[in-house]
């Protein structure tokens, strides 16, 4: 039975679970999209010791919308970027989200 922390990190979208062959295989680019991608520094795919990529779900969805942007005629440098600002765009409504929630909760409490 595997230890509660190697469980917890499958459930962790950016734990780095896939390897170069099988994140192109899921993502349905060749291996050289891939490391594009990361020569773009949209992904940073983390190194195992042997020096293999590695690659978390996280890093695959930024790769399956750059290949989409692709595929529809968008140069990947232009991919890229738009990706990078859509994850931006993103992070900042979910920060958002959570300071309203906050405030709400703050001002609940003060009745």
């Amino acid at each position: 039975m595997p230890s509660e922390s190697v469980a917890g990190r499958l459930d962790d979208d950016h734990f780095p679970a896939y390897t170069m062959g099988r994140a192109a295989e899921l993502v349905g680019a060749a291996p050289a999209f891939l490391r594009a991608l990361g020569e773009a520094r949209l992904i940073t795919p983390t190194r195992s010791e042997g020096g293999h990529r590695r690659y978390s779900r996280h890093q695959l969805r930024l790769a399956v919308r750059a290949r989409e942007l692709v595929d529809q005629g968008t140069p990947l440098d232009a991919a890229c970027r738009i990706v990078s600002l859509e994850e931006r765009l993103e992070r900042a409504e979910r920060a958002n989200e959570e300071l309203r929630r906050r405030e709400a909760d703050a001002v609940r409490g003060h009745r």
